[in-house]
């Protein structure tokens, strides 16, 4: 029988394309110009695309339910940003259904990539077509689901490099400092490339001594793992601008450019839900001026050079575009 993933994975073989109403989305959008030159062929390396759930219905097991949030929302962020590429991750609330986000990258068609989440049941058939599609890494979503124990977090690693490895994909973690230096080895000899989500779990007000955060750089410097700074708001509290930021940004930077890329998070979801409120209640997305956190990208890295590897080359190796 035809699951409802490989319908859709048939319809991108063919060439299908779909419309899309989200009349009731709220995802942001930037109120504050860019104040640099975007270099020609960047590329926003962590959003979502939130689908109408009546098209693309949520996890049972999810742990929040969000906004909605459409590839003509994200299509107009980028615009106004002067980003002309995008990475599309598959968001938690939809399991190891990956069809909002391959919904998102026919939007965008050649100018977007994809990163699936996957399980058991995914085929290596589904794996062809989604490379086909523009995939190039699964997720491993080791912090909203709340995985702390090194030893399932060292297994569940050990299988997703176990998978890719013969198709070269990258595999990319959202989990914290202590996960990481909880499978520092296992990253070193990963015959894959890592990428780690979000400052890799740092916490801006500890600064760079906190712990595993050097384990971090020593992945960072030695070429193992990428690491993507997105998502500043998740890593700080000083909201607009999260200056504190700033000098986690700057030290992996400074360990090395060639592993850092650059990511929104749009369209900003709270990956929780409030207290005294169901799951299944929908938890309003953050309202964040990308434009703001565009800008902060020129004081973490203050030559243009950098910052071209940074938005360009960097994403160009590691999803290959082209």
């Amino acid at each position: 029988m035809l699951t409802r993933r490989s319908m859709m994975l048939a319809s991108i073989a063919a060439g299908v394309t779909m419309t899309s109403s989200n009349a009731s989305s709220r995802a942001s959008q930037p109120s504050t110009a860019v104040n640099f030159d975007v270099p020609p062929g960047a590329c926003d390396c962590h959003t979502h695309i939130h689908g109408d759930p009546e098209k693309f219905p949520f996890f049972a097991g999810r742990v929040y339910t969000p906004e909605q949030a459409s590839p003509e929302e994200m299509s107009a962020l980028h615009k106004a940003l002067h980003v002309e590429r995008v990475v599309i991750v598959t968001p938690s609330v939809y399991g190891p259904d990956n069809s909002a986000t391959l919904f998102g990258m026919m939007a965008r068609g050649a100018t977007a990539r994809g990163v699936a989440v996957i399980d058991d049941s995914t085929s290596e058939s589904d794996l062809d077509s989604m490379y086909k599609a523009g995939f190039r890494g699964i997720r491993l979503n080791l912090a909203t689901g709340g995985v702390n124990d090194p030893n399932v977090g060292r297994q569940r690693f050990s299988a997703a490099i176990e998978r890719m490895k013969a198709r070269g994909w990258h595999v990319q973690l959202f989990t914290s400092l202590a996960m990481i230096a909880a499978i520092k080895d296992l990253v070193a000899a990963a015959p894959v490339p890592v990428v780690f989500d979000h400052f890799g779990g740092a916490q801006a007000a500890l600064g760079t001594g906190q712990p595993g955060f050097a384990d971090l750089l020593d992945l960072v410097k030695s070429g193992k793992a990428y690491v993507k700074i997105s998502g500043a708001y998740r890593a700080s509290k000083l909201a607009p601008d999260y200056p504190d930021a700033a000098p986690l940004a700057q030290a992996l930077i400074a360990a090395n450019a060639e592993r850092i890329v650059w990511g929104t998070d749009w369209p900003h979801p709270d990956s929780v839900t409030p207290p005294g409120r169901k799951v299944t209640d929908v938890t309003p997305l953050y309202q964040i001026d990308d434009g703001r956190l565009l800008n902060q990208l020129p004081a973490w890295a203050p030559d243009a050079a950098i910052r071209r590897t940074i938005l360009v080359d960097n994403p160009a190796r590691l999803y290959g575009f082209t």
